[in-house]
């Protein structure tokens, strides 16, 4: 089954009207196609030609189907932050391993400053978008007000430090980072991928300008 979302009621933009359905794969008039995602993640898009549904089809109420998409959406979201920690977090060790063994004139590049500067930087970034990631699952989990806001914190931060993270680590492997076959490539990919998913980091932002009243 998939989940669908469809305007049954209202306008473009309006959060009522909005009903949720569930709508079998094989349904008369849906067409999936399967993608590849840059990352080799599985996607796929719908096309509904027409696609006829009975009541049952129906998931909670008509016309308000709003607040359980926007729960499941906060949920991906808060999702997907979290992993976005976890690619910078494996970019950045992966990085910091290769400072303490590539040697350049006679010495690890790690002990040179500059890169020293650069990694302690990165480090505190991702410390930064781990709390919000955790802080946006708690305020889920115990349902409080501002738990989209803190979402969309956490989404923000959380796409920006894993692109910093990644480019940071394709720089400082200098010309092997460059190479498909070097795994930061990897972690490279699935930060392009999750940095767009349930929203970008401009998206939320200006989530976050909207939710504290600017």
């Amino acid at each position: 089954m998939i989940v669908t979302a469809a305007r049954t009621a209202g306008s473009p933009g309006d959060r009522e009207g909005l009903t949720l359905f569930a709508v079998a794969k094989d349904a008369k008039g849906l067409a999936v196609d399967n993608v590849a995602l840059v990352d080799s993640s599985k996607a796929a898009r719908l096309i509904f030609d027409n696609v006829s549904l009975d009541a049952d089809a129906v998931i909670g109420e008509v016309d308000n189907g709003w607040q359980p998409l926007s729960r499941a959406l906060a949920v991906g979201g808060a999702g997907a932050a979290a992993e976005l920690v976890g690619v910078a977090s494996g970019a950045a060790a992966l990085t910091l391993d290769y400072l303490k063994q590539r040697k350049q004139f006679g010495k690890f590049i790690g002990e040179f400053q500059a890169l020293q500067h650069r990694a302690a930087h990165l480090y505190a970034e991702i410390e930064i978008a781990r709390a919000a990631a955790f802080k946006a699952a708690q305020l889920l989990d115990s349902g409080d007000e501002p738990a989209e806001l803190y979402v969309s914190v956490a989404k923000a931060k959380a796409a920006d430090v894993a692109s910093l993270a990644v480019r940071e680590g394709v720089q400082m492997h200098g010309g092997i980072g460059m190479t498909d076959e070097h795994d930061i490539g990897l972690f490279m990919k699935r930060e392009a991928v999750l940095g767009e998913l349930f929203g970008d980091v401009y998206y939320h932002r200006e989530q976050v300008a909207r939710l504290s009243g600017y």
